[in-house]
């Protein structure tokens, strides 16, 4: 039997696959809020039934929190990794959706037929191309295609608070020679694209104060220290006029593109007119020497996400606040080191501000960077298998997003991630309305099938 008989059962196949799909969709695996505990357990013991079915040995594994479901497959060739999750973002507003969230549904819509409901493109409908893929070949083959591990998380959605502390534990059973992770998309909804590079997440929520109580500015305007004024000198002063980060040391770490990913990035047209007209902009705003497609996946950022201090309320108070408060984040990149980048950060406020005003600070999370080393041969097997699928150049493509998880299994596992996904622009990831389209389920299941073929 050939690739090409598993690629037709796969199509022969797709309606019970869709239903497979919509059965799982409509648990409500929300696993950030405590009422749906009981319903992520059911999702975790759906897909372990689901597994079993096909003959996989598979068991749900109890966390602190979500259980984890874990399976294993196959005995001979490489040894690969397919990492999911189970769990979904909460449905809030939930007047904003046109049906239950939890009732999915295939819908006919201008663009084609999506399938629409909650979990259906982040990430189940993602999670199951794979699975679907592995239950073709083994129906058609009789045999799997190579040593298969199942890691299936609940708890993405919410931080993953159990996931490192399972990962460490069980580090043995879960060392492979690559992870798959099917929890990104296509390029601009078209291009088939391996992400290659992750960029790592700095939070940094800082206090400045001056004066001892807030203070009536016709008595005090003038002669006393406004924190908002120093604190807004502050973050004035953390790019130069050509959008370069001012921190010092904050370019320590960061890698040119090499020349290879360059063409390849440029042979992808990625048109930033119509990028930033989508939400009313025009004009690139990061380094000026830099592509677009750079600023977005491999140069790092300084990003101001919340200001505020003083009266903000309906009318006017004349007052001179006490404090003045920001939020601010950096998307790393390279080997940038996070810590290094807080320290230099906290210095650099600290001798900005004047002699009447003292600052505090408090961190929100520090990750590094991740890249994938693409140099081994499955990288490019993949890329080859993704474009004989999609009759289109697959990519090798940056992520300005941090997904943590890639990290880890490099960290450790000294595993590579490889991330291949199928999800579109319009998905409506964590939005009402979420949804999948049909051609991306149905393709994704072709493009694992190409993929395992192609590993081994």
């Amino acid at each position: 039997m050939s690739i090409e008989d598993v690629l037709s059962r796969i199509d022969s196949d797709l309606p019970a696959a869709t239903e497979r799909l919509l059965e799982l969709l409509r648990i409500p695996s929300i696993s950030t809020d405590p009422a749906y505990k009981a319903d992520c357990d059911r999702a975790a013991d759906w897909l372990v039934a689901d597994l079993q079915s096909m003959g996989i040995d598979a068991s749900k594994r109890a966390t602190p929190g979500h259980p984890m479901v874990v399976g294993h497959l196959g005995d001979g060739g490489p040894h690969l990794l397919f990492y999911g999750h189970y769990d979904v973002q909460p449905v809030d507003p939930l007047n904003l959706w046109d049906r239950d969230p939890f009732d999915p549904e295939v819908q006919d819509t201008p663009k084609g037929k999506v399938i629409r409901g909650r979990g259906s493109s982040d990430d189940k409908g993602q999670l199951m191309t794979f699975v679907e893929a592995l239950r073709a070949w083994k129906e058609v083959k009789g045999d799997w295609p190579c040593r298969i591990t199942f890691f299936l998380e609940g708890e993405e959605e919410s931080g993953s608070p159990s996931l490192v502390p399972f990962m460490k534990e069980n580090a043995e059973e879960l060392k492979t020679d690559v992870a798959l992770i099917c929890d990104t998309g296509l390029f601009e909804s078209k291009t088939p694209a391996i992400v290659t590079m992750l960029r790592g997440l700095l939070g940094e929520e800082l206090t400045v104060k001056a004066a001892s109580k807030d203070l009536h500015s016709g008595m005090y305007g003038g002669i006393a220290m406004n924190p908002i004024r120093a604190l807004s000198k502050v973050i004035a002063g953390l790019h130069d006029e050509t959008g370069r980060v001012t921190i010092p040391g904050f370019y320590d770490g960061v890698p040119e593109l090499p020349d290879e990913l360059e063409a390849q990035w440029q042979g992808l047209a990625f048109n930033h007119e119509a990028f930033l007209s989508d939400v009313g902009l025009a004009i690139p705003a990061g380094e000026q020497d830099r592509t677009p497609l750079e600023m977005i996946w491999s140069r790092p950022t300084c990003e101001v996400n919340g200001i505020w201090g003083g009266y903000t309320g309906d009318g006017f108070k004349t007052v001179l606040p006490s404090m003045a408060h920001a939020k601010i984040s950096f998307r790393l990149v390279g080997s940038q080191d996070p810590l290094a980048i807080r320290e230099n950060f906290r210095t650099m406020v600290e001798d900005a501000l004047p002699d009447d005003c003292e600052v505090t600070f408090h961190g929100h999370g520090a990750s590094g960077a991740s890249g994938a080393d693409i140099s081994g041969p499955m990288f490019e097997q993949a890329r080859q298998a993704l474009s004989e699928e999609w009759n289109v150049p697959a990519a090798y493509i940056g992520c300005g997003g941090s997904i943590p998880i890639a990290g880890h299994f490099q960290q450790i596992l000294g595993t590579e991630p490889m991330l291949i996904g199928f999800g579109k622009d319009d998905d409506a990831l964590h939005s009402p309305n979420e949804k999948y389209d049909m051609e991306s389920f149905h393709k994704g299941i072709r493009s694992w099938a190409r993929i395992l073929d192609a590993l081994t």
